[in-house]
């Protein structure tokens, strides 16, 4: 059991390192949907507007963590 609980929290650690660029957690299209909950097209037009920067990795879109954070505070400071 122990060999599962050791092989558990190195694939959590990978999955960890995949999903962070510079120590900064990358959320895909899917947890950016559900964080803020909005459409996809409502995603497409922060895309288009330039609110909230994106990164393609691989051709899939991915948002770090801190710029979701500031669309958010932005959209309050109005």
């Amino acid at each position: 059991m122990n060999r599962f609980d050791i092989l558990h929290e190195k694939l959590n650690a990978k999955h960890n390192e995949l999903t962070a660029i510079d120590g900064e957690q990358l959320l895909d299209n899917q947890d950016v949907l559900q964080l803020l909950k909005i459409s996809s097209r409502s995603l497409q037009r922060y895309r288009s507007m330039k609110k909230l920067p994106y990164y393609t990795i691989s051709g899939k879109l991915y948002y770090k963590l801190s710029d979701v954070h500031q669309l958010i505070r932005d959209s309050f400071n109005r």
